[in-house]
């Protein structure tokens, strides 16, 4: 199998995260498959939600982002992972035209579009789950999914949504021409969902073949458990979602123990070295996770859990909302992700607003909720500054890391980021320019000379209830307590109680 570098673009990539169907303020149910079989319905309903994303793409480039990362928006019965048909838009988001424009928007701003490829599963209605029920295990169409017994086999337990074989030679073809048809329409990746259900064997030859033919897409997948950067190397995806470092964040801060955070810091230094880990994607939050402003009990400390996002090595990926402090929790029951998916305004400024009035969509998501609205404002502001440290400073999407054991404590620590030592894309060192989201060569950061290595950076958060004098140059700091109730930021030198610093 021939290996094809990681796509140059990624080298600067910061995403923002949307949930599209929620946030446009789509019914939770279609309500325009009345007939008796798919295609048989009673009207295409087709409303031109989608637009609604127009409203937000300068918002995504103020915010330093250059990736507009996008979960499902093909046709389907509910939240988009029961798929019908991977070949057009949901309805309920819109038509081909409004995908077009979106693409064209995005692309006028130098930002990349990825889209969410649900192909582990379908609904129990799409046509190759009906025709391979309907044939049983066995026979020619029965092969396309996965049995247990006689049975269907139901993704996590769930009846409703059946497993596909993705080792079938006809389904791979089927994976390979929808991924070749998106991407010709101008998506420039693709997430790849339940991509551990499948395994990496599955998807091997699928994404040689696409690659072939689109060598610039972006295939990140979807990995929870397990050895990341053996799946990637083995199934030759770009990039895994880091889960491990989404947990050891939310944890570590919520239970002032910086010790649980420094362990999964060490074991992401040793995916960025392994093969197939040189770029994975960090988050504090996604559609499946209780919000980070739900999960943190000190809303203060949102400062750190921002900080790490923007500034580890890394695909960082901010799933909308966070940046304003958006709360809600997941829960495991039917209709448990709602409050993490909701509906959005047609802008960013009429966030607050629309948090306060408490509005859901009729038959649509749950509304849009907020820490403290009044924070909201300082909230975004905050990663604006975070994240144009992390375009200014372009070398730490490679950067290696490490934690100052002799300085570490449950409320403080010292993360040292040091350039070059994450792997780069094409297979650099990572201390090349890359570009940002209007096309501008990204810098080297306060290098001095040309051709100088950058200084390493030290983040350092403090967690504790006192400032503490900052162990070198300031380049950046927050006070979470000025983030969140508007204190006033800390005294000069002083890495602020429950704050952070960026030192040099």
């Amino acid at each position: 199998m021939t290996t094809v570098p990681a796509p140059s673009w990624i080298r600067d990539a910061i995403c923002w995260q949307v949930y599209p169907l929620g946030f446009c303020g789509a019914p939770r149910v279609r309500t325009d498959l009345g007939g008796e079989g798919y295609g048989g319905a009673d009207g295409e309903n087709v409303v031109h939600r989608l637009r609604r994303l127009d409203g937000w793409l300068d918002h995504l480039v103020g915010l330093g982002a250059n990736v507009l990362l996008l979960n499902p928006i093909f046709d389907s019965v509910s939240h988009g992972y029961d798929t019908l048909e991977h070949r057009r838009l949901d309805p309920r988001l819109g038509d081909e035209d409004d995908f077009d424009a979106l693409i064209t928007a995005c692309h006028a701003r130098g930002v990349r579009v990825v889209l969410d490829g649900v192909f582990n599963h379908v609904s129990d209605s799409h046509p190759v789950a009906r025709q391979a029920i309907a044939a049983g295990p066995g026979t020619e169409d029965g092969a396309r999914i996965r049995w247990s017994g006689t049975s269907p086999y139901g993704f996590e337990g769930n009846a409703d949504l059946i497993e596909i074989d993705l080792a079938d030679a006809v389904i791979q073809d089927r994976v390979v021409e929808i991924m070749g048809l998106w991407l010709d329409r101008g998506a420039d990746g693709w997430r790849l969902d339940a991509m551990y259900a499948a395994g990496a064997e599955a998807w091997a030859p699928i994404l040689e073949r696409v690659r072939a033919a689109h060598p610039e897409a972006w295939i990140l997948g979807e990995v929870i458990h397990g050895d990341y950067p053996a799946f990637a190397a083995a199934s030759t995806a770009d990039s895994i979602t880091q889960y491990e470092l989404w947990k050891a964040i939310w944890s570590g801060l919520r239970d002032h123990n910086l010790f649980e955070l420094a362990h999964a810091l060490g074991r992401h230094q040793e995916f960025l070295e392994a093969e197939g880990g040189a770029h994975p994607q960090t988050f504090v939050g996604n559609h499946d996770t209780t919000r980070i402003a739900s999960q943190l009990t000190d809303g203060r400390d949102l400062a750190a859990a921002f900080a790490l996002l923007a500034l580890l090595p890394g695909i960082p990926t901010i799933y909308a909302g966070d940046e304003f402090g958006a709360t809600g929790i997941k829960e495991e029951r039917v209709g448990g992700d709602d409050a993490i998916r909701p509906w959005f305004p047609g802008s960013p400024e009429e966030v607050v607003a629309a948090a306060a009035a408490a509005d859901s969509a009729p038959g649509g998501p749950h509304h849009l909720t907020l820490l403290k609205p009044d924070a909201a404002e300082r909230i975004l502001e905050v990663h604006r500054r975070l994240f144009s440290l992390r375009r200014r400073e372009s070398w730490l999407a490679t950067a290696s890391v490490h934690v100052d054991e002799d300085s570490l404590e449950n409320t403080w620590a010292q993360i040292v980021l040091t350039p070059g030592g994450g792997g780069g894309v094409d297979g650099s060192d990572g201390s090349g320019s890359g570009h940002g989201v209007d096309g501008v060569a990204g810098g080297a950061g306060d290098a001095g000379g040309a051709g100088d290595a950058p200084a390493p950076l030290t983040l350092v958060l403090n967690l504790g209830d006192e400032d503490r004098p900052a162990p070198g140059e300031l380049l950046e700091v927050v006070s979470g307590a000025d983030m969140l109730d508007g204190v006033g930021p800390a005294a000069p030198g002083m890495v602020p109680a429950h704050g952070i610093a960026v030192v040099r």
